[in-house]
């Protein structure tokens, strides 16, 4: 806690999700939201937390991310970093073992391909350190196809049929599906959510937790 005694509230840390909070969904934070928060860390210690890896977070919200932060949660903790030193990961290919992944892998790229949707482009599985993404419409689309996917969704609940399938089909693989965001869902071990982040601050000390996020539907 040393370190955080120059705040005003040391004993409080305010965790914000990436897409949907501090940025738009995969777009750059503005100069507004980081002024904030530069206000904000004077106050309480301040991190980020969100699915996609490093890469893709410093891509949204500066390549120096985890020093302008104090606490950075990639993958929900999985890949953690505290004042810019990197904490203890874990891997999901090391927990579900090849052959599991391979049959995971194959249901999900054959339900895709027999999806019936208007469009579809690519990278339907995004391989994680902690976890896999996976979009039927791919991550490879624009902005404008995420929001036509995100509507079609709504009505014909391609996602969570989607989501139902893979319970059905594995259900003993201890797998949690996290459906968020507007054109995939996460699959990870059950018990490797946002909240695994909170392993790497218990030893901190902090009276109070603050998450602020957009939404997770399940």
């Amino acid at each position: 806690m040393a370190e955080w005694q120059v705040r005003e509230h040391p004993d409080t840390i305010v965790l914000f999700d990436v897409d949907g909070t501090l940025t738009p969904a995969r777009k750059k934070i503005t100069p507004e939201i980081a002024e904030i928060l530069k206000i904000l860390k004077k106050k309480v210690v301040v991190g980020f937390v969100g699915g996609s890896d490093i890469a893709k977070q410093q891509e949204q919200l500066g390549q120096n991310a985890i020093n302008e932060f104090d606490f950075a949660f990639s993958e929900n903790g999985l890949t953690a970093y505290r004042l810019g030193k990197q904490l203890a990961s874990q891997s999901f290919i090391d927990w579900i073992g090849e052959e599991k992944y391979s049959k995971l892998a194959n249901f999900i790229l054959k339900y895709i391909a027999d999806l019936d949707l208007p469009k579809k482009r690519g990278t339907f599985i995004e391989f994680r350190n902690g976890m896999i993404n996976v979009s039927p419409i791919g991550r490879n689309c624009s902005t404008e196809e995420r929001n036509e996917f995100e509507a079609y969704d709504k009505i014909h609940n391609i996602r969570p049929k989607f989501v139902q399938a893979l319970k059905d089909a594995f259900p003993d693989y201890s797998l949690t599906f996290s459906i968020g965001g507007q054109i995939s869902f996460d699959v990870f071990p059950t018990g490797w959510d946002k909240t695994y982040c909170l392993d790497h601050i218990e030893s901190e000390g902090f009276k109070k937790i603050h998450f602020f996020g957009d939404k997770t539907y399940e």
